[in-house]
């Protein structure tokens, strides 16, 4: 994590047994400091556009490999991000809007959802697994070969392939492919046995829970 001239912030920050620098994260110093180059993923929320933009192209700079989140303002920091190497692009008042919309039309799919990703419902997870053939015995195989939801209980419900394509609902024929991302839910226990059994690439990595739990 790096903060931007907030002395108090960084020491709070460290007491919670955080990795913090106090920097610059437009500079291409503080992310070297901060070991862009060994980072997997980089979430930049910055308060000004300009300043979220910089630290999108020095952090693809120096490490072209990184997942790159950032916020913007409105839509026309939106673009500018994306063209700039943003991964994603998160906008809280385009997205604010489109919720609060949502909330109002379809309540129940919201309330659904919601306790899904934000760990509130206690029964029910959603989660994500990259399927490397290294480790995962059924690519090339068909949903219906592979008998995921029979082995574990957790339910495939969309696979996003390695070329941005998004399969919503998946049928028994959808094939499994290599570096496809299978979006599952399912209790706690049906995805950690769904995690055994497509074989994660680092088999000592426990599954992500939200932190309430």
């Amino acid at each position: 994590m790096i903060i931007d001239d907030n002395v108090e912030e960084v020491e709070e920050i460290k007491q919670l047994g955080y990795t913090v620098i106090l920097g610059d994260a437009t500079l291409d110093e503080s992310l070297i400091r901060a070991r862009i180059e060994c980072a997997n993923c980089l979430v930049t929320a910055l308060p000004s556009d300009a300043q979220n933009l910089y630290t999108v192209l020095s952090a693809k700079t120096l490490n072209p490999r990184i997942r790159a989140i950032a916020r913007a303002s409105n839509e026309e920091a939106v673009q500018k991000l994306q063209r700039a190497g943003a991964d994603a692009v998160v906008s809280p008042y385009i997205t604010g809007g489109k919720r609060l919309a949502a909330a109002a039309l379809r309540p129940q799919v919201m309330d659904f959802v919601d306790g899904i990703i934000a760990g509130s419902n206690s029964s029910y997870y959603m989660e994500e697994f990259l399927i490397d053939s290294a480790a995962c015995p059924y690519v090339g195989q068909t949903i219906r070969d592979a008998k995921l939801r029979s082995q574990s209980g957790a339910l495939v419900l969309a696979i996003r392939r390695f070329d941005g394509s998004l399969i919503a609902g998946p049928d028994g024929d959808t094939k499994i492919l290599e570096r496809d991302a299978l979006i599952c839910m399912g209790t706690a226990d049906q995805l950690r046995t769904l995690n055994k059994i497509l074989g994660p690439i680092n088999p000592n990595a426990g599954l992500r829970l939200p932190r309430n739990q």
